[in-house]
């Protein structure tokens, strides 16, 4: 269990969570020291992982506080989430349909979120080859460059399908840079590619566990400025797909996730002994993994980030629900634009 700037990470299997008045009573039966009381003002969101159980009342209590609570499974992948009742301006999901609707307006947003991605990727490149030497140094600056190109490409693009073209040739090249991203202090090695489901090697499954996290950060944010998170631009509507959320985690995964996760591999904050593979070849976290993976979340979480808009530092956990408050204003008609979040 942790309690990570207003989010409660319940992560051991046979952890219970109960309603005691106005606290969460946490609860495991094999460890007395697990029994403690943490007052329900101080959290805006539970997150429980595979193995912990809540109890009714207190489902009802969070539905009632509009505090939501959200499963994953012990790999970080998303299983469910509960709200309470909708709430929100009418008026803005309007123009966020309005915004769908329209072929232009749907393409721009889209190549913003795609642009801020493509930037954010840039920047970890970047900021790696500043600390690197030789070929390592010479990859990553080339690497920085093509995105750099695929950025000026990216404007071009005149249909959705042209955008996900752009990006999905910029993502392959991000990839194939992932073992210069490595040091060799490292205890494990690049693997080939991207998997998720399931990831099948200790890198993806660190990344895959942060984006879970931080589609948890992004959703709620959408919830709290009133947009509908199944309503987006760049990816496909599906039934339960949160389309929104998915679109505005693409300008944050390089710097909050990307970088934390090679930085922690790199000075050995994660190593493979963190990590166990199942019969399946799944590749997850252990318990105690899992538990130094949500410290330095939570310490990445609390870091002031610069913001090119704002113009002003702001913690990285504030910055979905910037996002998403700038993009309610685009699309209520307040500004031309919407800018997507890149620190320089």
């Amino acid at each position: 269990m942790a309690e990570l700037l207003n989010t409660l990470y319940a992560t051991t299997p046979g952890t219970s969570l109960h309603l005691d008045g106005d606290a969460v009573r946490i609860w495991h039966p094999d460890d007395d020291q697990r029994r403690r009381l943490l007052p329900l003002v101080r959290i805006d969101h539970i997150v429980a992982f595979g193995g912990v159980t809540i109890t009714d009342d207190l489902l009802q209590r969070c539905a009632t506080d509009r505090r939501s609570v959200t499963w994953l499974t012990g790999a970080g992948r998303f299983r469910a989430r509960v709200d309470g009742p909708a709430g929100g301006n009418p008026h803005l999901r309007l123009a966020q349909h309005d915004h769908l609707r329209d072929d232009t307006h749907r393409l721009t947003l889209a190549k913003a979120f795609i642009a801020g991605k493509l930037q954010n990727s840039r920047q970890v490149l970047l900021r790696a080859a500043r600390d690197a030497t030789g070929e390592r140094q010479t990859a990553l600056r080339d690497t920085a460059g093509h995105l750099a190109e695929s950025l000026t490409t990216l404007r071009g693009a005149g249909t959705i399908p042209e955008a996900m073209g752009v990006e999905g040739h910029a993502a392959r090249r991000y990839i194939a840079t992932w073992p210069y991203l490595l040091s060799s202090n490292a205890t494990i090695s690049a693997p080939p590619g991207r998997t998720s489901r399931p990831a099948t090697d200790p890198l993806n499954a660190a990344l895959s566990f942060g984006y879970a996290l931080l589609r948890v950060a992004v959703h709620g944010a959408l919830d709290h400025v009133g947009l509908d998170p199944h309503i987006g631009y760049l990816h496909g509507i599906r039934p339960g797909k949160p389309a929104l959320a998915l679109d505005l985690m693409e300008e944050f995964r390089a710097l909050l996730v990307d970088r934390l996760v090679f930085t922690a591999f790199n000075q050995r904050q994660l190593t493979a002994a963190d990590f166990h593979t199942q019969p399946g070849g799944a590749c997850q976290l252990t318990d105690t993994g899992r538990k130094t993976y949500l410290a330095l979340w939570s310490d990445a979480r609390s870091r002031p980030w610069p913001h090119t808009l704002l113009a002003q530092d702001t913690l990285a956990a504030t910055l979905p629900l910037l996002q998403a408050r700038i993009l309610a204003r685009h699309l209520r008609g307040d500004i031309p634009d919407y800018q997507p979040w890149t620190p320089a």
